[in-house]
């Protein structure tokens, strides 16, 4: 069975830092594109920063310069570094991961993990 589990999310003062987690297990297939992504409320969810297999990465425009998706293929981990953090960061974020065929193959999503930046 397949789990993708976030960690890590919390309630932040705007300029704070917040370090999130994504742990998975049971995926039999190599990952070659892991993905947060958040949902506000009233919101449509959005990518946040994906990264693939060869380190490459993709941020949304508002993070650029303020989070980071590093990952630690042995531990089947992705993180996302977030700082400066603002209030209009304020979302449910989510973890994705697939098989880097723009998500056409396997794609798996966590349950997320709320984050709160208060002013």
């Amino acid at each position: 069975q397949v789990h993708v589990v976030e960690s890590g999310g919390g309630l932040v003062q705007a300029g704070g830092s917040l370090r999130l987690s994504c742990a998975t297990s049971g995926i039999t297939l190599s990952i070659n594109a892991w993905g947060w992504y958040r949902q506000a409320p009233g919101r449509q969810r959005g990518s946040v920063a994906i990264v693939g297999s060869s380190g490459d990465t993709n941020y949304a425009d508002s993070v650029k310069g303020r989070f980071t998706i590093p990952r630690d293929n042995a531990k089947n981990t992705v993180y996302l570094h977030m700082n400066g953090l603002r209030p209009e960061d304020t979302a449910v974020y989510y973890c994705r991961v697939g098989d880097g065929t723009g998500w056409l193959g396997y794609d798996y999503w966590g349950r997320g993990t709320q984050v709160t930046v208060s002013t």
